[in-house]
């Protein structure tokens, strides 16, 4: 099966890079992938598989039926949304659109994604039961996965298989992690509630702008000595709005920003945790608060069999040398732990970095760019994986 993989895969390589590239070339943001999930489910259809469209909102599935009688079902999840970013790559496949760019590597996504249906539609006799393909949306505002599960995707499904880029890897390798291999990410909002004054008399008023300060370093300084150092915790601002003239004592300042974890027993009292610590510093001043926390995507935790899958898949195609087990987790968050409430699942990583080059500019860049050659390197590990699925004890 792997020198049929291989060989099929040699053979799409010029079309996987025409694919990749015209998704470059016209990307869509979160929940609006219109283009990007037509061109998704024409190139399925003329793979032969039976597709169905505006699965969460505009995300595509595609489902390939082996000729076996297996009724364990494979899914595979590819992620499709671009970012609102400005490219300043230079390349002549460069995005036509003004200020959006895949600069996470989601056309890589989804080029490996069909890639894999293109393969395996070839080889479906050799398939003992259903892979299911998942072109998601919206995963860049963490909502996509949710969308896709509220509409059936992960009805009956065994096991679910992903993959995302690595700027850190170099090209054509992969990288696995077993257990946690991304933070769960939430969101927090404080208010800081004060009493506006004349600059020049601020012991008559209630500075919310400094109290706002004391707030935030409080929070920093307290991670260090409050939280477990073994179960790590990155809370950052990144955004802070108050104030009317540079002569008047804030009355109000609201905080935004992000509070990542790995461990679901930290995640659980960081909200508590986080308002004590305002309260007490407010009550400190006098000024009065409002903490809302909101729980978003929760981390991603890959199942040790579905990882030795994944590892054996990947060293028997590309050999030892090209297969890195990662010894720590990205605090980056992947709403591919959405799924993984309904079944096991494994994302591996994909080496996109240059070689040859001092600097591989990092996710989000938009400079970001991938070593092309890592999208044959992707699709083999993901078909070979897929192949290998129903011979092991996963489950």
């Amino acid at each position: 099966m792997l020198s049929n993989i291989k060989d099929l895969a040699t053979k799409l390589a010029p079309r996987l890079i025409e694919i990749r590239r015209h998704l470059h070339s016209h990307p869509e943001l979160s929940g609006q992938e219109y283009q990007t999930a037509a061109f998704v489910a024409g190139v399925l259809s003329s793979s032969g598989l039976q597709v169905q469209e505006g699965v969460g909102k505009t995300g595509v599935i595609g489902e390939l039926q082996g000729i076996g009688e297996s009724n364990r079902i494979l899914a595979i999840r590819t992620d499709m949304d671009a970012l609102p970013i400005q490219e300043r790559t230079g390349l002549d496949f460069a995005s036509r659109a003004s200020g959006i760019m895949h600069a996470c590597g989601h056309d890589v996504h989804t080029t490996v994604g069909l890639g894999t249906a293109m393969i395996l539609s070839q080889l479906a006799e050799e398939l003992p039961g259903k892979v299911r393909f998942l072109f998601q949306p919206a995963e860049e505002i963490a909502q996509g996965a949710s969308w896709m599960v509220k509409d059936g995707a992960m009805s009956d499904v065994t096991a679910i298989l992903g993959v995302h880029v690595f700027p850190s890897i170099p090209g054509g390798s992969v990288g696995l992690r077993y257990g946690a291999l991304t933070a769960a990410a939430d969101d927090l909002e404080i208010i800081i509630i004060g009493e506006s004054g004349h600059g020049a008399r601020p012991h008559e008023a209630v500075d919310a702008i400094w109290i706002a300060s004391q707030v935030i370093t409080t929070l920093q300084q307290a991670i260090s000595r409050t939280q477990n150092p073994l179960r790590p915790v990155v809370l950052s601002i990144g955004q802070i709005n108050g104030g009317r003239a540079p002569n008047v004592i804030a009355d109000k300042v609201e905080l935004k920003g992000t509070v990542r974890s790995l461990h679901p027993e930290t995640r659980a009292n960081l909200p508590a945790w986080i308002e004590t610590i305002v309260a007490n510093v407010c009550n400190s001043y006098g000024a009065k608060y409002e903490v809302n926390y909101r729980q978003g995507v929760p981390s991603v935790q890959n199942d040790y069999m579905l990882t030795q899958l994944l590892q054996s898949a990947a060293e028997e195609a590309w050999g030892c040398e090209r297969v890195q087990v990662l010894p720590e987790p990205s605090l980056g968050a992947e709403d591919f732990s959405v799924y993984l409430d309904y079944a096991p699942g494994s994302m591996f990583r994909l080496g996109v970095g240059f070689k040859e080059r001092p600097t591989n500019y990092p996710l989000h860049h938009p400079q970001f760019e991938v070593d092309e050659n890592a999208i044959i390197t992707g699709v083999v590990t993901m078909a070979y994986a897929a192949s290998k699925f129903w011979n092991t004890n996963a489950s």
